[in-house]
């Protein structure tokens, strides 16, 4: 399985959108790993078409962050709102 996500990129991401350093477990920290997952795997999957593995490991990902969304959104409103700018989601 190949490596998407190194420990510094990790750091990186968690550190733009969580809430504390030793946060990964908020929604909005999920959210954003999930975000970059998404983005790896659709770039992949625009060069390997017939990858249908990969295919339904970015539905999955993408079916989490829509209900951690939802969840978010009925938490949270404003919190929801910042986190859809930030990420650049749902144009």
């Amino acid at each position: 399985m190949a490596v998407y996500l190194t420990k510094e990129k990790k750091a990186e991401v968690l550190g733009q959108y969580s809430r504390s350093a030793n946060d990964t477990g908020s929604a909005e920290a999920q959210i954003s790993l999930f975000t970059y997952r998404i983005q790896q795997l659709s770039d992949h999957l625009r060069q390997n078409k017939k990858d249908h593995a990969c295919r339904r490991a970015l539905l999955a990902l993408v079916g989490k962050r829509k209900r951690l969304l939802q969840y978010l959104s009925k938490k949270d409103l404003q919190k929801y709102r910042e986190l859809l700018d930030k990420l650049g989601i749902r144009k």
